[in-house]
């Protein structure tokens, strides 16, 4: 059987980005640069002043001299002409320095006597200039191939002028949740069966990730119903199924793959919870089928399917970042898989701790409450005692403190 180090690795073999596609840069937030980019111009265009106050040259001031204001330079309104030595002119931020102009001091820090200033303290040469190009010269690499665009993207691609560019678009996964236990939300559960539970934990992790959801429904344990959903799901760029992928007599899963033109990359994998994960292709589109149970089907969610999604949406690194914590209990050694323990974070002076879910059985939902990584346990490791350094699977860090 293979380990997860082995598993995942097919699973990344066998996925590449989507084609890149050209986006207005106000609809690109989120995506993946599949382009480079560089400056169309210098930034800031000119000198400019970082303060409201008055603009003059240096070398021509001194402490007992007044400097007569002889003009005004607003931002989007400079004033056009050169300023003699000795003079100044009123200046607001972001306004460009007039030619004969090298020093800005503050509003607060002079006395107006009619039409000239008197400075209240000593000045520094250059002191409140932002200077030409400071921030990045035309033809500077502004982003590389891979970057992902947040807020601080955006506003740099826009101050460099940059209205459309190249991304990979956000990943469409079809969803099908399969077993005639199931029933959908706002149903009352008749006996045997069981709210679909894990079509919304499955959406809405997946949406957190950056994909668009397709969600195909209930399929029931019947040969025509799996094939018409499932070629529904076809059309998407990822198709995930959740049940059915185990050995009982109505796992069927597998065998409507097949009859679907399926190639199989792997099955179980020796990992708890989680082992019966299925994985392969069909034509060029990936194809997961998770174990039906919750907490296994989240589990190899987070394992397998986040990766692949930020494989297909043009992540340079789709691997979930891994964290050193400290444990704030202990935690019992490993078996003969490789069991994955959900838990959550919590600040230290130093660092965090990592506290494990109550409830870690394969069918419960509550252990995912509050769960924000995952603690990988060795085969056959030894127990592990409070305050170990261990390192976990950061989904995301607690409230308040972001998200990767």
């Amino acid at each position: 059987m293979l380990s997860y180090d082995e598993a995942i690795k097919l699973v990344l073999d066998n996925i590449a980005p989507l084609p890149a596609v050209e986006k207005p840069l106000d609809e690109a937030g989120g995506l993946v640069l599949a382009e480079a980019i560089n400056a169309r111009w210098d930034m800031p265009p000119a000198d400019n002043s970082a303060m409201d106050g008055f603009a003059f040259d240096f070398n021509s001031w001194s402490a007992a001299t007044a400097l007569p204001v002889i003009g005004r330079s607003y931002a989007g309104h400079p004033l056009n002409e050169s300023v003699p030595s000795g003079s100044a002119v009123r200046i607001m931020t972001g306004a460009p320095l007039p030619d004969g102009c090298d020093t800005v001091v503050p509003l607060e820090q002079v006395e107006e006597n009619g039409d000239s200033i008197q400075l209240l303290k000593g000045c520094k040469p250059l002191q409140h200039v932002r200077f030409a190009a400071e921030e990045f010269h035309r033809g500077d690499l502004l982003l590389q191939t891979g970057t992902c665009l947040r807020a601080g993207e955006i506003g740099l691609l826009a101050a460099a002028g940059i209205a459309r560019i190249l991304v990979h678009p956000a990943p469409k996964v079809a969803i099908l949740s399969t077993g005639d236990e199931l029933v959908d939300l706002g149903e009352q559960p008749g006996p045997g069966q069981i709210v679909n539970s894990n079509l919304h934990l499955l959406s809405a992790r997946l949406r957190e990730s950056g994909a668009e959801v397709i969600p195909l429904g209930i399929a029931l344990d019947d040969e025509a119903d799996l094939d018409q959903r499932l070629q529904l799901g076809l059309q998407a760029d990822l198709l995930l199924t959740s049940g059915g992928v185990s050995v009982g007599d109505k796992d069927q899963v597998q065998d409507a793959f097949v009859r679907n033109g399926f190639e199989k990359i792997f099955w179980k994998v020796a990992i708890k919870p989680g082992k019966p994960v299925l994985f392969g292709k069909i034509g060029p589109q990936p194809v997961f089928g998770l174990p039906g149970n919750p907490a296994s089907s989240a589990a190899t969610c987070e394992l397998f399917t986040i990766p692949a999604l930020r494989r297909l949406a043009g992540h340079q690194d789709p691997l979930p970042p891994r964290l050193k914590v400290r444990l704030a209990a202990p935690v019992k050694g490993g078996g003969k898989r490789q069991t994955f323990l959900w838990g959550s974070l919590h600040p230290e002076s130093d660092g965090y701790l990592f506290t494990a879910s109550n409830r870690q059985g394969s069918g419960q939902n509550r252990s995912l409450q509050r769960a924000n990584a995952l603690l990988p346990v060795a085969v056959d490791s030894p127990d592990l005692e409070s305050g170990t350094l261990v390192e976990v699977l950061l989904m995301r860090l607690p409230a308040g403190e972001g998200i990767y």
